[in-house]
């Protein structure tokens, strides 16, 4: 399998072998875990996955500011979109 390099970041590095080696399936998880990862909230039928290109540095800022940096960036481009006539 040929990996994309464009999905590779400090937060979401390619996968050694020994990664492969400590993996488990999610049903080998505690329950409690499962759980917990369960109920974290998925992304709505109001998403939608693009793949965008962006001047460097435009993500770097973004994923700066936290966890939420996704978040953070949709809010930022629907208030320039409410502010902006595209027209």
């Amino acid at each position: 399998m040929k990996t994309n390099l464009e999905l590779l970041d400090d937060e979401n590095p390619e996968w050694t072998a020994e990664d492969f080696k400590r993996a488990v399936p999610f049903s080998g998880l505690p329950l409690s875990l499962q759980s917990k990862l369960a109920a974290i909230k998925k992304p709505s039928e109001h998403f939608e996955s693009a793949t965008i290109n962006f001047e460097y540095g435009i993500l770097d800022a973004f994923r700066k500011t936290g966890a939420d940096w996704e978040s953070k960036m949709n809010q930022a481009l629907k208030q320039w979109l409410q502010e902006h006539s595209l027209a």
